[in-house]
């Protein structure tokens, strides 16, 4: 019998329920189908942190065509030409524009940041004002870090902002399989009707 471990991380648990841990007693209580969730659960969250860390190392330029790419597999613009680069200097804290119907007359604008810390209230707040200045109903924050509390709390109190920070990013890529891969796997289940 092979005794498994996934990845050496601290919640990571051994898909032989025999094996001496402290969750012994738990693991002989699960079942196959549990263990294999939670090994699923654990592969899910190596593959984010591997994501999100591949997606902070690209250039600033390949990271913006990987977020026009993202938006495409989560199904925003059905085609790349209805998704609109502006970014650059004198943007107005507006890096993209999406069209959501074919003559663009529902849009979305978006601000893309690859930060290491946490984005703020003042940036969301630029933010709004650039989406006024647009006369724009939805805008899309996304940052491959995190959002202050302060900032959270503006987004919710104004109407049609959405933030995206770095964990709910990647776990959108790997739902839409964007930059990243599948692969099935067959769980064999007894079937009783052939038996009957």
């Amino acid at each position: 019998m092979w005794n498994v471990k996934l990845k050496s991380r601290p919640d990571a648990v051994d898909l032989d329920p025999k094996a001496d841990s402290p969750d012994h007693e738990e693991l002989a209580k699960s079942s196959p189908d549990d263990r294999l969730d939670q090994a699923l659960k654990e592969l899910r969250d190596a593959v984010a942190d591997e994501v999100l860390e591949t997606y902070c190392r690209f250039l600033l330029r390949a990271l913006k065509s990987l977020f026009w790419m993202f938006c495409i597999g989560l199904g925003y613009g059905g085609h790349r030409d209805d998704l609109q680069r502006v970014g650059g200097t004198g943007d107005g804290g507006i890096d993209g524009v999406i069209s959501l119907d074919k003559l663009g007359l529902e849009k979305v604008y978006v601000q893309a940041k690859r930060w290491q810390n946490t984005v703020g209230r003042p940036e969301l707040q630029a933010f709004y004002g650039a989406l006024a200045g647009q006369k724009a109903k939805r805008g899309v924050f996304i940052t491959t870090s995190g959002f202050t509390s302060q900032a959270r709390d503006f987004a919710q109190s104004v109407e049609g902002m959405v933030l995206v920070d770095g964990e709910r990013l990647v776990h959108l890529m790997i739902e839409n399989e964007v930059g990243v891969s599948s692969r099935l796997l067959k769980v064999p289940k007894l079937d009783m009707d052939y038996f009957e």
